[in-house]
């Protein structure tokens, strides 16, 4: 599904959600903040999250300059609670998942489905190598939504 330009600028927060917040809005919130040089406030968060970032995840991510292995994912709900807004809120589940939740409040909701990458198959070098097009995926997504 493609989705219309994003329309961020320095002003926009920026909030990814994927389910557990262990990959895609994980990738998608490090090179977005790369992107921007850190000048746009960007998050990820997730339905339930996961304990960590997913390792595959973590080592492509690496292969980009970003290092993940501390990063902890968080709870949708959490920031809500807090108090956060976002005039951007990005949903990167995939449309077979029916469970990926959406974020209260006024925002401009954008939705862009990517893999899973807890869901590739395979020898380690086969996965590794899925989670890199995953990844590639999102980063030219961003690229297309930062550029226009």
């Amino acid at each position: 599904m493609k989705t219309e330009n994003a329309g961020m600028d320095e002003n926009s927060r920026v909030l990814f959600i994927c389910r557990h917040n262990a990959g895609r809005s994980q990738i998608a919130e490090a090179l977005l903040k790369k992107m921007t040089g850190g000048n746009v406030a960007v998050e990820s968060a997730g339905f339930s999250p996961a304990s960590a970032v997913n390792r595959l995840v973590a080592a492509v991510m690496l292969e980009e300059g970003i290092d993940l292995s501390e990063k902890k994912p968080q709870s949708v709900f959490e920031l809500f609670k807090q108090g956060r807004t976002y005039s951007h809120v990005i949903t990167v589940c995939d449309d077979s998942e029916s469970d990926c939740p959406i974020y209260p409040g006024i925002a401009r909701r954008l939705h862009h489905p990517f893999p899973d990458p807890a869901q590739v198959e395979g020898s380690e070098e086969e996965k590794l190598a899925r989670v890199r097009e995953i990844r590639d995926l999102i980063k030219q997504w961003l690229e297309q939504q930062v550029s226009e």
